[in-house]
């Protein structure tokens, strides 16, 4: 069995297969907050807030700072790239697949069309 052993990239989606996580990232994409501000947003404990800031933080994609009693996350500076490059190599994969697949369903209701068996 063929694996893909990336454990950067197993975090980063990881993380972001949670709706909330993916919220979190967009209030940050809006401007540093601090972890009291997104569990009000988010109607959630703080505790609950906490755990899935610790979840994106593992991953690299938040960055936290605690200064006083407040403790302020903000995007990391690694963004997505990593995984929007995967991505990328993945979409064009699938796309040159389909393509291919098209130009042989084509070819096939081309050669019914002109009377031969398909």
């Amino acid at each position: 069995m063929v694996q893909c052993f990336n454990p950067r990239l197993d975090l980063s989606f990881a993380a972001l297969s949670d709706a909330t996580r993916r919220g979190i990232i967009d209030q940050l994409g809006q401007g540093d907050t601090s972890i009291t501000s997104l569990a009000d947003k988010f109607r959630m404990t703080l505790t609950g807030m906490k755990k899935h800031v610790q979840v994106l933080e593992r991953a690299g994609l938040v960055v936290t700072q605690k200064v006083g009693r407040v403790r302020t996350c903000r995007l990391g500076e690694s963004g997505l790239k990593a995984e929007a490059e995967w991505i990328e190599t993945h979409r064009k994969l699938f796309d040159a697949r389909f393509a291919a697949l098209d130009e042989i369903i084509r070819e096939m209701k081309q050669e019914g069309s002109d009377g031969s068996a398909i």
